[in-house]
């Protein structure tokens, strides 16, 4: 069944526009064509210069890409945004609980709230970290949570994002970018300021320090230049005034970690690392990195630095682990949850494989591993071939998808090649754990350029806006 209806976010069903949207409107209706054209090449123009691009694997060319920038801002009204900040604030708190309550006394899989072979089973359980006490009991340090509207008041978390979550770069840029390009936009609006996150973002990491350091050293650790989110890495360390280094750049002695500098060795007490748990120690997990550190993890396990995320997060934002999330809430917190998810149905459950069977034009089926927008079907968007071949991989291995209704995304006004055109989008806020939970108003908003697109990731050809959440 094809969706037709669909909430625009500047603009009533009647034609009026939305109130915390109209003095934009204004302006946007006041300002000459050819001013936003030339303003719209001035920003394509700065983002190359500063080489705010992302690299895409598997593209032959091997070249980096632009990613695309619309100048129409997505408004947030101030009790809208109080209410989705309250939702993950309390989500990010249980699915910290979750993790740690897995790696010590796994209470919530004692109770058969979540099937225990779900966890430990999943890939992204690592039994190195049964009993490691981390920091504040926090995990998650940096989490990216992907919130969809399909109405009024209506808000879905689509994924949540624990592992290594990119985006934050393009949010920081975006805002710049619209304070340069529009000076005028921000005397006229009271938005909420976000330049501020990574000053959060440090204050987060040193917090979580270990024991007994009181100035510690914090670094960004990178896969290295060939990295898809290299740019991000080396702009939150140049943001935070901290070094970007490789796995060559580090070395463990006596469970403790060191920075080869200039002036001779240098401990290291916090590593953010952009790395992916299988490669950060060769001596521990996959023999073949040549991006990690050899000792990381007994230095780690003996409490002598802090990886931030922990190793061992990925087991809560695996998609197979996603939809029992609402049942973490009420298990760690006793509440019921405030942001919804998606309905999803677990095709390793014979009764929810045969409806995703029977119903694939009309659902999104996704691989549990799968991220980037990649190893998914859009029921309705695909043709019937796409759709038969999906079905052969569904019924060889069932246990590695689940499948979701197609929700009406939400839709906001973009400069596309006709014009000016409603394109579906999303958000992904940032929200920092450590000795304490912040996060800054509003986040990424990524946008589907391509008509008719769900699919708002920039490999799969989206762009992003910036994000104004209005002061009250």
């Amino acid at each position: 069944m094809a969706i037709t209806k669909f909430f625009n976010e500047m603009t009533a069903d009647d034609g009026s526009v939305r109130e915390h949207y109209a003095a934009y409107a204004k302006w946007l209706s006041d300002t000459p064509a050819d001013r936003i054209a030339r303003k719209r090449a001035e920003a394509d123009s700065l983002f190359h210069r500063y080489g705010i691009t992302f690299a895409v694997y598997g593209e032959e060319s091997g070249t980096e890409r632009l990613i695309p920038f619309d100048i129409i801002p997505r408004i947030i009204p101030a009790q809208e945004w109080k209410g989705l900040e309250a939702g993950m604030r309390q989500r990010v708190k249980a699915l910290n609980a979750f993790i740690h309550d897995i790696y010590h006394d796994q209470e919530i899989l004692k109770a058969g709230r979540i099937p225990k072979e779900q966890v430990l089973n999943n890939a992204q359980y690592r039994p190195e970290m049964q009993g490691v006490d981390v920091p504040c009991n926090v995990y998650a340090h940096i989490a990216g949570v992907d919130v969809v509207r399909a109405g009024a008041g209506e808000f879905y978390v689509l994924e949540d994002n624990l592992r290594v979550p990119s985006g934050v770069s393009y949010m920081l840029e975006d805002r710049r970018m619209m304070m340069r390009l529009f000076p005028e936009l921000f005397a006229r609006h009271r938005i909420a300021p976000v330049e501020h996150y990574p000053d959060m973002l440090l204050h987060t990491l040193r917090s979580v320090a270990p024991k007994g350091v009181d100035d510690p050293t914090v670094v960004v650790m990178t896969p290295g230049a060939y990295n898809s989110a290299y740019f991000e890495h080396a702009f939150l360390a140049q943001q935070m005034g901290v070094e970007l280094v490789e796995g060559q750049d580090l070395f463990v002695r006596d469970d403790q970690v060191f920075m080869r500098t200039t002036q001779g060795p240098r401990r290291v007490d916090v590593i953010y690392r952009r790395v992916d748990d299988d490669f950060l120690d060769p001596t521990a997990f996959r023999k073949d990195s040549m991006i990690g550190v050899p000792g990381l993890l007994n230095a780690y396990r003996a409490g002598r630095v802090t990886l931030s995320n922990a190793i061992g997060t990925g087991v809560a934002d695996d998609k197979s682990i996603y939809p029992y999330v609402p049942e973490m809430i009420r298990f760690y917190l006793g509440e019921e949850p405030i942001l919804n998810n998606v309905p999803t149905y677990m095709c390793r459950k014979p009764e929810d494989l045969a409806y995703t069977l029977a119903h694939l034009p009309e659902l999104v089926v996704k691989e549990v591993h799968g991220a980037g927008g990649y190893g998914m079907l859009v029921g309705p968007a695909s043709t019937k071939e796409q759709i038969e071949t999906f079905r052969k991989y569904l019924v060889a291995n069932p246990e590695k998808y689940i499948a979701q209704p197609t929700l009406a995304l939400s839709n906001c006004p973009t400069f596309v090649e006709s014009g000016v055109a409603p394109r579906h989008l999303d958000l992904r806020p940032f929200v920092l754990s450590g000795s304490e939970m912040r996060l800054v108003p509003g986040g990424l908003t990524r946008v589907a350029l391509r008509e008719g697109s769900l699919v708002v990731n920039s490999s799969q050809g989206g762009g992003t806006k910036d994000t104004w959440v209005l002061e009250a």
